[in-house]
């Protein structure tokens, strides 16, 4: 059964620098499909010729919580972009109080732009938190994000933050993050999220899972996080791959 890297940044200079090899790998690893994420408008062109140059490959249109200087989206402009048929979500989007400090009023509008953007273009979220797990689950809430749903991606917070996402209608995708010694929260929420919420991600190049901690990541990679989770579940990993893809699928509309 194919795996689904439902998080990754293949744009990324070194990533998009050994790309060929990385589409291979992939192949080698049965993982048959990624998701390219957006984290700037002004790289998103970028993002969108990936998607339409490889037909396994699929994009996102957003501007990251951590992009202070950037070109700032309105609703009408994600909303126009998002029309694409190769861009299936609106995002990387949420919010980030631990690598900016201050009056952080201007995320959090950035926030509500987004999700307004995916209830209007009917394409799911593409969420990112860390430290701001109350001002992100309001937002939603405010927003009605419901209506679409969306993916807590690379979740890192409580059984509690997942059980209010699900709520929501979110899933929650897990990154290399679950195989690491010292992610005991991390590996508990895998073990009671269920099935059919799940999905599993690389965010590469980053969070490279054990075996390969400390290494550049790669979609390929995410075989190892599907292994794990299979592992704290008793189950196949064959068993996580097809249940994470008819996730990914279902969710963003592909096959």
């Amino acid at each position: 059964m194919p795996f689904v890297d439902s998080h990754c940044h293949l744009n990324f200079p070194e990533l998009h620098a050994n790309l060929p090899e990385l589409l291979q790998r992939m192949q080698e690893n049965e993982v048959s499909q990624a998701l390219c994420i957006s984290v700037n408008l002004e790289d998103f062109p970028q993002v969108l010729q990936l998607a339409e140059t490889h037909p396994n490959l699929y994009a996102s249109v957003g501007v990251h919580p951590d992009y202070e200087n950037v070109q700032e989206p309105d609703v009408a402009q994600l909303v126009a972009l998002a029309e694409h048929p190769k861009v299936i979500a609106i995002g990387e989007t949420g919010l980030d109080y631990f690598r900016l400090k201050g009056d952080l009023a201007w995320q959090r509008e950035r926030f509500r732009v987004h999700i307004r953007a995916a209830k209007a273009s009917r394409k799911p979220l593409i969420v990112h938190t860390r430290e701001a797990s109350e001002d992100t689950l309001r937002l939603l809430g405010e927003e009605g994000a419901s209506d679409v749903g969306g993916v807590m991606h690379c979740f890192t917070e409580s059984g509690s933050v997942a059980e209010a996402a699900l709520d929501l209608g979110f899933h929650i995708s897990f990154s290399g993050i679950v195989t690491f010694k010292n992610a005991a929260q991390v590996k508990e929420v895998a073990q009671r999220v269920p099935l059919d919420r799940m999905l599993i991600e690389t965010d590469a190049p980053y969070l490279a899972p054990a075996p390969h901690r400390g290494k550049l990541n790669q979609p390929a990679f995410v075989r190892h996080v599907a292994e794990e989770i299979a592992r704290l579940r008793g189950l196949t990993v064959d068993e996580i791959g097809q249940r994470t893809t008819e996730n990914f699928q279902r969710l963003f509309g592909v096959q």
